[in-house]
């Protein structure tokens, strides 16, 4: 089209408009961190404290401001760098006006564009095929099956599906919301909560709380107005007290800002987030599954040698200056097998073997080369040893597949001839037991990718055009590993990750790769052909995976039924790629993690991608989805613990028919210094420990004993102190003991979870220690906050109690540790 067109076009607005945003809106994310249900529970009871009084007593309700503010400003924070990060991995489609093909932004594309598509590339809006040249459409996201689609000219494409194998053009019939798959597209790049254990659990947890809220506050109230006849603000501020410390509305928040701060960290090492539980994921894979292309070596490669085959006719008549019999002229007095190594593919010159054999490979080498517009890697350095001289026409052509194996094209050659030749892997074009296959196997051993240069008897569009070729040369080529590969596979192994390679080459070749970056079992390659297929061998396919480290020769399919196989023997699984053959894995996978140069379809289905295509970067992304869930789990037996003792404490109250022993801002001042801010900063501390399954249980085979054992030591000192102060002011020395009580058992299940220790979490603790020591010692302090000791034998018996409490806090952690060991 001319610009004037397309002026024309988006001025009626037919132009791809479809929202794609990478986060939350601010408004979204300001609404979803004030407006929750328990915000809207603090809310009310803040508000009940400001018409009773005093403010003091309120202090609960500014935490919860702070908080939100703090959960607000770290998820506004992690939306630039999403958004930022998002537009730097954003496909730009190929389309074609004023008669020249440019790259736009995917909303910049009007109806009636004409679109070029490639290997990899994403369909963004529906069309009609124009042209097309081998063109293969996977449309597994839109209907589910796996099957790539052959299109041909007239047939339509859907948004959502991707380019396979091939190549072609169509043309947008429907653009923007009008798109078939559009709502799909703008969910599925999306700041979305997938399903999280730890939010579901967390989720769990807090409905339970809420169910024990209403009747615990009913029985306290009726308590202390009915039966001890407290004035109703008095029996109000201690129904508000046992009701506050219930709700452990910090753990919500600060789960967030973990992740949120997560999401920042990596960012700033070029790893966009796109779902935010990925973090999650992260910290609870035990088996990544690598494929060897783009993870570890680059993408590039070289031709480092060149076999012209004997034995083989490769034509019939290629010109006076070649001769009539390729195979026949090469062979003689040779024998089978390799006739001539070229070992360097710069001094050939055309006095080689008559000038024949070498040069005519080299043609067609160059030709096939030209006839692909969109090489890969394996094509791409062919193509860079011996370019094309234009003297061949390409008639028709194959595009590689990774489910074939091969390419091909056919050719009218300058000398008149017409020719079909094929290029791909030897394993897959020769028979089982051809001779040539040794020596490709030889190759691979050494860790060479070995192509088959092959004269095919039959037309390219038949089915069978593999079978009865005529073998006429190795093209060998040489891969470049990743320098960053053998720290990063040795990462894996310290963290009990194991790594397995899963490619679609040669198992031996990969083999010898990996064994070249030290991956422990790269000695025992596993070809992938010979493994039990599903859906009969799951369990055995999953032995195998267990017992191998290596596989080559693997279908886009099998990959995917390989992570299925993993998972079913309860595996975490990460899978990387960057091509379109890794789609459906990574689809599949636990976390899927895509490079930024990868196809636009990985980048669209995998939670991760690594825009710096560093493989280097996967330890960092492991490594803080393990802090982040490990800490969230540490600090979350912090909160549970309030939870359990304070409904102990409501309970023991009002069975016993005596008034609660603390007001509001006592509570506030011990969750401050024993959970508030301590874990803030545990819950940012570095951790290395894999999340383990089943967050609620473990979490509450701590929180439930720890609990108990608090509120019973600070109840019996509240009952102890109730015996010993007597006279006007004794309810509030009584609470002052209990309090005293309260906090030094908390801070000792404090000092428990912030093991091991290092210099800054001991100076945490010792810093709550102190803090408190300044309130009772500060005479304002004391006023604001109704803390008072009176004498010196009721505290140092609060102190005892605590410490027989800190004690048998210390056994039952030791021995639910040695019962469930981690």
């Amino acid at each position: 089209m001319t610009p004037a067109e397309v002026a024309e076009r988006v001025a009626r607005g037919e132009v791809n408009d479809v929202p794609v945003r990478s986060s939350r809106s601010a408004v979204e994310i300001v609404r979803a961190n004030i407006f929750t249900r328990f915000n809207a529970i603090i809310g009310v009871l803040f508000a009940i404290i400001l018409v009773v009084g005093p403010i003091q007593d309120g202090l609960f309700g500014f935490v919860i401001v702070a908080n939100t503010g703090i959960g607000i400003v770290q998820e506004l924070r992690a939306k630039r760098t999403l958004d930022k990060l998002a537009v730097i991995g954003e496909a730009q489609p190929t389309v074609r006006r004023g008669g020249t093909a440019s790259r736009v932004p995917t909303a910049e594309v009007v109806l009636d564009d004409v679109i070029e598509l490639g290997p990899g590339d994403k369909v963004v809006v529906d069309g009609e095929v124009v042209e097309t040249d081998g063109l293969e459409i996977d449309e597994s996201l839109l209907t589910g099956e796996a099957d790539p689609v052959v299109k041909k000219p007239g047939d339509p494409v859907m948004s959502g599906s991707f380019v396979v194998a091939g190549g072609g053009a169509f043309t947008a019939t429907r653009v923007g919301r009008q798109a078939y798959a559009a709502q799909l597209a703008e969910e599925a790049s999306r700041f979305t909560l997938v399903h999280s254990e730890l939010r579901s659990g967390i989720s769990r947890i807090l409905k339970y709380v809420t169910w024990m809220m209403v009747p615990t506050a009913l029985g306290l109230i009726l308590s202390h107005l009915l039966t001890l006849g407290l004035p109703g603000d008095a029996a109000i501020r201690r129904m508000v007290a046992g009701i506050v410390p219930m709700i452990p509305e910090g753990l919500v928040l600060l789960t967030s800002v973990a992740f949120a701060i997560g999401v920042i960290r990596l960012g700033r090492k070029q790893c966009l987030v796109q779902e935010l539980p990925a973090i999650e994921g992260l910290a609870r894979v035990d088996v990544v599954c690598l494929d060897k292309t783009g993870t570890l070596t680059e993408g590039g490669m070289d031709v480092c040698d060149l076999r012209i085959l004997n034995g083989t006719d490769v034509g019939t008549d290629v010109g006076t200056d070649v001769g009539t019999d390729v195979g026949t002229d090469v062979g003689m007095g040779v024998g089978t097998g390799v006739v001539d190594v070229v070992d360097d593919i710069d001094d050939i010159d055309g006095s080689y073997v008559g000038q024949g054999p070498v040069e005519y490979i080299r043609q067609v080498l160059g030709a096939l080369g030209s006839a692909d517009p969109r090489p890969n890697a394996s094509l791409q350095a062919v193509i860079d040893a011996y370019p094309a001289d234009g003297s061949w026409r390409c008639t028709r052509s194959l595009p590689f597949s990774s489910a074939r194996k091969y390419s091909g094209a056919s050719f009218s050659e300058p000398y008149g001839e017409s020719s079909t030749w094929l290029l791909g892997a030897p394993d897959v074009l020769l028979p089982t037991g051809d001779p040539t296959l040794t020596e490709a196997d030889e190759l691979n051993a050494q860790g060479l990718r070995v192509l088959l240069l092959a004269r095919a008897t039959r037309e390219l569009d038949d089915p069978e055009v593999a079978r009865g070729v005529r073998p006429a040369a190795l093209v060998v080529l040489e891969q470049r590993l990743r320098a960053d590969a053998p720290d990063t596979l040795r990462y894996f192994a310290e963290q009990r990750v194991d790594a397995k390679v899963i490619s679609g080459d040669n198992a031996v070749s990969v083999g010898a790769v990996a064994g070249k970056l030290g991956l422990p079992g790269a000695d025992a390659p596993v070809d992938a052909r010979e493994l039990p297929q599903l859906p009969a061998g799951r369990d055995a396919l999953g032995a195998a995976l267990d017992e191998g480290t290596v596989f080559g020769r693997v279908t886009p399919r099998q990959k995917r039924d390989m992570v299925g196989a993993l998972q079913s023997r309860g595996h975490a699984v990460a899978m990387t790629g960057d091509g379109v053959n890794d789609v459906l894995a990574l689809k599949d996978a636990d976390i899927g993690v895509s490079m930024g140069s990868g196809s636009e379809a990985t980048r669209a289905v995998a939670q991760i991608v690594l825009l710096n295509n560093s493989f280097a970067t996967l330890p960092s992304v492991v490594a803080e989805g393990r802090r982040v869930i490990g800490n969230i789990t540490r600090v979350a037996t912090l909160f549970l613990t309030k939870t359990v003792y304070s409904v102990l404490l409501a309970i023991l109250v009002a069975c016993c028919q005596i008034p609660y022993p603390y007001l509001p801002r006592h509570l506030t001042l011990l969750s401050t210094l024993t959970i508030g801010v301590p874990a803030f900063f545990l819950a940012l501390a570095p951790n290395k420990e894999r999340a383990r399954p089943h967050f609620v249980r473990r979490v509450m085979r701590y929180a439930v004993p720890s609990g108990l054992i608090t509120g019973l030591a600070a109840f019996a000192t509240y009952l102890l102190a109730r015996a010993y102060y007597t006279g006007p002011g004794a309810l509030a020395a009584e609470t002052s003991a209990a309090t005293l009580t309260l906090f030094l058992t908390a801070l000792w299940v404090l000092a428990i979870i912030a093991r091991p220790y290092t210099w800054w979490r001991v100076v945490l603790v010792l810093t709550m220690g102190v803090a408190f020591l300044v309130v009772l010692a500060t005479p304002w302090l004391q006023a604001f906050f109704d803390l008072r000791l009176v004498g010196t034998t009721m505290p140092w018996a609060a102190v005892g109690i605590a410490l027989v409490a800190s004690a048998l806090l210390e056994l039952t952690w030791r021995r639910i540790a040695h019962r469930f060991p981690a």
